[in-house]
């Protein structure tokens, strides 16, 4: 089993040496950072938008690996912006799910 924490440090540190050596750190603004990762995100979306009803069934081969990539850059994009941010995406993620038990309680209804 990996530490889902120690990924993304990986990710983080790749991240940083791929803009290092392309000299693009000014470029990586927390305003152009997150402007990119919503760029990504519709990216994402616009391969379910005409869909019937979107679930994984009406995705072909090709679909599936054009979806894996945009996610990749959203994951990416998602990586820099927390380390701009100073944000431990895993502890976030963690203190956020346990928000979310309080605020939807097992047997509530959506």
């Amino acid at each position: 089993m990996t530490d889902a924490r120690s990924d993304l440090n990986d990710l983080r540190d790749r991240t940083r040496q791929f803009a290092r050596e392309r000299d693009w750190a000014p470029y990586h603004t927390p305003k152009n950072l997150a402007m990119a990762l919503s760029v990504e995100v519709a990216e994402v979306a616009e391969h379910f938008q005409w869909l019937a009803t979107g679930t994984a069934d009406e995705i072909s081969d090709a679909q599936r690996a054009a979806i894996r990539h945009e996610l990749a850059d959203v994951l990416l994009y998602l990586v820099q912006l927390a380390d701009k941010m100073d944000v431990d995406l895993h502890a976030a993620a963690v203190d956020k799910m346990v928000l979310n038990a309080i605020k939807y309680p097992v047997g509530r209804k959506l």
